[in-house]
């Protein structure tokens, strides 16, 4: 009965080596045919559909900031790169950017939803939904009431959902919250739509809270017992607020020093 022979060690790693060759070989040949594809004109960039707001922007001005800052084609497109480009426009607050064979980008953008400025007035910006501060052309706000917020650096979203809190107290007495500061000591200061100034104290929303409504359920009754307007009010007392009424006095007529009620 005959016996295989065994094939030779010097063999078996000739067969090796070759096999090895010929893999790397068809690899190479592999990444040269997908580069040669990749540069093709088929597969360069041609269009970006975009999708989601676009109540700010158009074709035209999302064409001038992004176009100019990708590079690529479909492949090597960088989309983190791209989603930065488009979140840079003005009004963009977010955008998702995917690639959509064979020569496509899609884009779905959020816009900035503007629902107050922010700052000091005549240097001022805008802050969204989200109580974040961004950037833009004041002139395309479509609003012309927004309220003016300002407070330290980072606490845009903490004054925002401060004034939701209180806008409606200010409602009962049919005035707007206009203006709502938080100082850098923590104290509150707001301004109604006539001009009116409250000094509201500082501590926690709830104790802020409290106090305006006490002062919205008997303003009312206080004022038209002096028969003036509010000028001024001062909430931060234990137990009651101070007042200063426009046109009431403490001496005779004539005299400009207005008189302070106290609840």
């Amino acid at each position: 009965m005959n016996q295989a022979m065994p094939v030779p060690l010097d063999v078996k790693l000739m067969n090796a080596t070759s096999l090895v060759l010929a893999l790397a070989f068809a690899g190479m040949l592999m990444a040269l045919l997908l580069s040669w594809l990749m540069q093709q004109n088929l597969f360069r960039l041609s269009a970006i559909k975009v999708r989601g707001d676009v109540g700010h922007n158009n074709a035209v001005t999302l064409r001038a900031n992004v176009v100019p800052r990708l590079s690529g084609n479909f492949f090597t497109v960088d989309l983190g790169r791209a989603q930065a480009a488009f979140e840079a426009v003005p009004w963009v607050r977010k955008a998702v950017v995917q690639r959509e064979f064979p020569n496509r980008l899609k884009v779905v953008l959020q816009e900035h939803q503007a629902i107050a400025y922010w700052g000091q007035e005549g240097d001022v910006r805008l802050v969204n939904s989200y109580g974040e501060v961004f950037e833009a052309n004041q002139g395309d706000v479509e609003s012309d009431d927004l309220p003016l917020l300002n407070g330290p650096q980072g606490q845009a979203g903490l004054v925002l959902q401060s004034y939701h809190r209180l806008a409606p107290v200010f409602e009962k007495i049919d005035a707007r919250l206009a203006q709502l500061e938080l100082t850098g000591r923590g104290n509150w200061r707001a301004r109604l739509d006539d001009g009116a100034v409250l000094e509201l104290g500082h501590g926690s929303l709830d104790e802020i809270y409290s106090r305006a409504e006490r002062f919205a359920a008997t303003l009312t009754q206080v004022a038209s017992k002096f028969g003036g307007r509010l000028e001024s009010a001062d909430l931060r007392y234990g137990n009651g607020y101070a007042l200063k009424l426009r046109g009431v006095t403490t001496t005779a007529l004539g005299d400009k020093e207005d008189k302070k009620a106290k609840r």
